[in-house]
């Protein structure tokens, strides 16, 4: 009897987690089509890693309770996703100065990718924290400290954006669910370091 208690157990962790890594994959599809908007990238990540927060929780929630969150993070999500959208062009036009043999521009194309790398993490870390009702102003001014303060978490997102990319070059469609895994990286990394 204690033996099928015991194997009734290790079915159900197993089963949790795989629920879990199920959760993800759906999420970056949800991710995905909310992106779809061009601007609205940081609300979407801010809704999918609510939806993580949640069902890693054990609270519940679905495509519903992600839309709702999706309306409320787009007030100033909107925002911080045209910005975004700015930096990429300028590192875009840094990266043109130096193909372009501009003098010093090695040196001044790898701070300006660097930035653009940390810019990226730190709304990342944004989003992942939001709740309805935040500034994002606020919240981008506290993931840029984050974002500094833990390297080694930063550097776990890093590589999650590397393997989104990866999986785009190399399977296009598995670019969209492995947002999820992005995302759900980064509630991991804000929860380590909110422990720490």
């Amino acid at each position: 009897m204690a033996d099928v208690r015991v194997k009734a157990r290790k079915e159900s962790v197993f089963a949790e987690r795989f629920g879990v890594f199920a959760e993800c994959l759906l999420t970056g599809v949800w991710i995905a089509v909310a992106s779809l908007g061009v601007v609205t990238y940081p609300a979407a990540f801010a809704a999918g890693a609510r939806h993580l927060r949640r069902r890693t929780g054990h609270q519940g929630g679905g495509l519903r309770e992600f839309t709702a969150d999706f309306r409320a993070a787009l007030h100033g999500g909107w925002a911080a996703g045209l910005a975004g959208w700015v930096a990429a062009a300028l590192a875009w036009v840094d990266v043109q100065a130096v193909r372009a043999g501009l003098p010093g521009g090695p040196p001044v194309g790898a701070a300006g990718l660097f930035a653009l790398l940390g810019l990226a993490v730190a709304g990342l870390r944004a989003a992942v924290v939001w709740t309805p009702g935040d500034s994002w102003r606020a919240l981008l001014a506290a993931a840029g400290r984050r974002t500094v303060r833990d390297p080694a978490g930063s550097f776990l997102l890093v590589g999650g954006a590397v393997l989104t990319v990866c999986s785009a070059l190399l399977v296009a469609p598995l670019a969209v669910p492995v947002l999820g895994a992005v995302a759900a990286a980064a509630v991991a990394v804000e929860e380590r370091y909110r422990r720490r």
